[in-house]
């Protein structure tokens, strides 16, 4: 375990990712501090897509290696979760875009932090979002976004839970790559992030948590 778990999946050494976090466990580091080196790794990642270092198969591949540590690592987090969950919340890609992997890295974290999250999957219609978050009364609703083809669908879906007397109840989230201020403000959004682990911060503040 001489190199670091971060530049491990940023060179995208899934084996050895793989027995430096179980062997990391092995040891009852706190699986907390293990989940975030990964995430560090996934930041490097899409600093070096955005450059232009890496292109899709690479942030794919980075993306399934995330998955199978995360899947690694949880079963460990119950011991630092709260006995309650700390709220609920939907995170989903809507409707004119596929991609997943900032969706999934903010759930596995929110989980991580005692936070009961259901994962709607990519290309959601957003009645079908709004309807679930009638269904779940969920305090927070995430949409994710890696095209900007995403953002109107991000606005029908926060007209239709103002339509349906829902906007009051729900803080709605925006966050991925192509997301800004701006877009925030378009969308009607709450909150927007870049950043997987800001979105666990801002529904920890929310919430009244650390």
């Amino acid at each position: 375990m001489s190199q670091k778990l971060s530049d491990l999946l940023l060179a995208l050494e899934r084996d050895a990712v793989l027995e430096t976090v179980k062997g990391r466990l092995g040891t009852n580091e706190d699986p907390l501090r293990v989940l975030e080196d990964c995430r560090s790794g996934m930041t490097l990642v899409g600093e070096r897509f955005q450059r232009g270092d890496f292109f899709l198969a690479e942030l794919i591949l980075s993306a399934e290696i995330f998955k199978d540590a995360a899947a690694i690592i949880e079963p460990r987090l119950s011991r630092a979760r709260a006995d309650h969950s700390r709220g609920r919340v939907l995170v989903g890609t809507l409707m004119g875009d596929i991609h997943d992997l900032g969706k999934n890295i903010l759930i596995t974290l929110l989980r991580a932090h005692g936070f009961e999250v259901k994962d709607l999957g990519v290309d959601v219609p957003p009645s079908v979002a709004v309807e679930k978050v009638k269904e779940s009364k969920a305090h927070f609703v995430g949409f994710s976004a890696l095209i900007t083809t995403a953002f109107p669908n991000m606005k029908q879906a926060v007209t239709l839970l103002q339509e349906a007397g829902l906007r009051g109840r729900v803080k709605v989230m925006i966050g991925g790559g192509v997301t800004t201020p701006e877009v925030r403000d378009y969308v009607g959004a709450d909150f927007q992030t870049t950043d997987a682990m800001e979105g666990v911060a801002y529904c920890l503040k929310t919430t009244g948590g650390k």
